[in-house]
């Protein structure tokens, strides 16, 4: 890919991806397309990241407290979308509905169709070829003091009779994405007494997957997010009593809470956060009431963790675990910019739409076509990213919320720092409804036909584009090809 008149010649860079979920495959995928050398590790047996449901649990580790976890998935069997297909697709790969055997046309479809579209994505684009599954990332860190190389060191965890060491592979690259995701390493809470103690049965919602294992049980689930609202009704079609504990009493007092307690009112109950968990087996909360209890799910949400990762201190998590920082933009890290960034720190975004934006801004910069601020100009506008969400009230721990504080600002930065297409008003006005709804009822909300006249047009539209107008799946010798004459046609650092 040579540059045009006037332009900079552009680079091409070898890259490594660690993770191969719904960040990893956008930044795969604009990377390649960018013309860079990428090689993508994936420690699961299949590309897809949390989409790639596990029925399997750690037994050993039920609470998810070891880092990293054993068992990466935290998708259970009842998950369904809580965001529209129809504002879930890439830009150039709608999330059309498709024909076939296990395939789910709803508009809301469970998680195993999100799935089957990546691995569409994957066919599309001939991503597999740059795919290494079954392949953990063990330690990333600078190469030497004087290049912004890295080097990596990997395993392979499947499909060898080697010994460790020999298992393992050590490689230098001029560029990592880190895009492993922040829905595994299980957040659990500090303010809860013995829990160490309770000899009774304790696991974080990361290690649910289906209701059996608790018919005729008495259980607590603590939390009130996506997940809570999803297990506690689950659990009602089997358990003999479900406890739900809300953190705070905003969590608690939503329209959505009340309609779930009056659909499962001879099961389900609603109770102040968890106080302390008693030896007799009794769970105490913070109104002083108590009830006795077989089980405790905890759905309280999951950390950032990059226990791979070195770079010095200088890209840290908080000790709560809920920020990553510095990032610049929540992608690069000022310090060690542009040849280490992160796609997917952010929470609350329109997916994979969002990641594409990161990941074509990632492999702009890396090639030369794009420019990042001096470092100290991106520390800078760091601070005051973080002053100006203190001044506005926005806690701590939302410091990469962006969609869920500021809806607009997402969008700002898809124009910002990509030449992608805005998301159609449609799209927008959809995803709201689609927010409100749930706020009023999160069990039927995704069932619900009341989509606006302006909707309607859009969605007729989107799916006039047919299957066929879409990319087909190239092979994979077609799309090396390709990269291969990009890369070229550029220059190497």
């Amino acid at each position: 890919m040579a540059a045009g008149d006037g332009e900079p010649a552009l680079q091409s860079k070898s890259v490594c991806v660690v993770g191969g979920g719904v960040a990893g495959l956008a930044a795969a995928r604009e990377l390649r397309r960018e013309g860079h050398a990428v090689t993508v590790m994936e420690q699961s047996g299949d590309v897809g990241g949390q989409w790639l449901y596990d029925p399997l649990t750690d037994g050993e580790d039920p609470l998810g407290a070891a880092a990293p976890v054993r068992v990466p998935s935290s998708i259970y069997a009842c998950l369904r979308l809580i965001s529209p297909r129809e504002a879930m697709g890439f830009s150039d790969f709608q999330f059309l509905p498709r024909e076939g055997a296990g395939r789910d046309p709803r508009r809301f479809p469970a998680h195993r169709e999100l799935h089957c579209y990546l691995r569409d994505f994957c066919d599309a684009f001939g991503l597999m070829d740059v795919v290494r599954l079954n392949t953990r990332v063990l330690h990333v860190a600078p190469a030497t003091t004087a290049t912004r190389q890295w080097t990596v060191r990997s395993v392979r965890l499947l499909g060898s009779t080697e010994d460790d060491e020999s298992r393992e592979k050590e490689e230098v690259f001029d560029a990592v994405v880190v895009a492993n995701g922040h829905h595994s390493q299980p957040m659990l809470p500090t303010d809860i007494q013995g829990m160490g103690e309770w000899t009774r049965r304790q696991l974080h919602s990361h290690s649910y997957r289906t209701p059996e294992p608790f018919r005729g049980e008495a259980v607590v689930v603590a939390g009130c997010g996506d997940s809570g609202k999803d297990i506690a009704p689950d659990l009602c079609r089997v358990a003999r009593e479900v406890h739900l504990a809300a953190s705070s009493e905003a969590t608690a007092a939503t329209p959505d809470v009340s309609r779930m307690l009056a659909n499962h009112g001879d099961v389900l109950r609603l109770h102040t956060r968890i106080r302390r968990l008693h030896a007799d087996g009794r769970v105490e909360f913070a109104d002083g009431s108590s009830v006795v209890a077989d089980t405790v799910i905890y759905c309280t949400g999951y950390t950032y963790s990059f226990p791979f990762l070195d770079t010095g201190g200088a890209v840290t998590v908080d000790s709560d675990g809920y920020v990553v920082g510095p990032l610049f933009e929540h992608v690069f890290p000022p310090s060690l910019a542009p040849s280490l960034s992160f796609v997917g720190v952010v929470r609350k975004v329109l997916i994979p739409w969002f990641f594409e934006v990161q990941a074509r801004w990632v492999a702009q910069v890396l090639s030369g076509r794009k420019t990042l601020p001096a470092e100290e100009e991106m520390v800078r506008s760091v601070e005051e990213h973080l002053r100006a969400r203190e001044a506005a009230g926005v806690p701590w721990k939302h410091t990469h919320n962006i969609g869920g504080i500021d809806p607009q600002k997402m969008y700002e930065l898809g124009e910002k720092y990509s030449d992608l297409a805005p998301v159609e008003e449609w799209k927008k006005e959809l995803v709201m409804s689609s927010i409100a709804s749930k706020m009023a009822d999160v069990e039927t909300f995704r069932d619900r036909a009341d989509d606006s006249e302006n909707v309607r047009k859009g969605v007729q539209a989107w799916l006039d584009l047919k299957l066929a107008a879409q990319p087909r799946a190239k092979s994979m010798s077609t799309v090396a090809d390709d990269v291969e004459a990009d890369a070229r046609a550029m220059p190497h650092a």
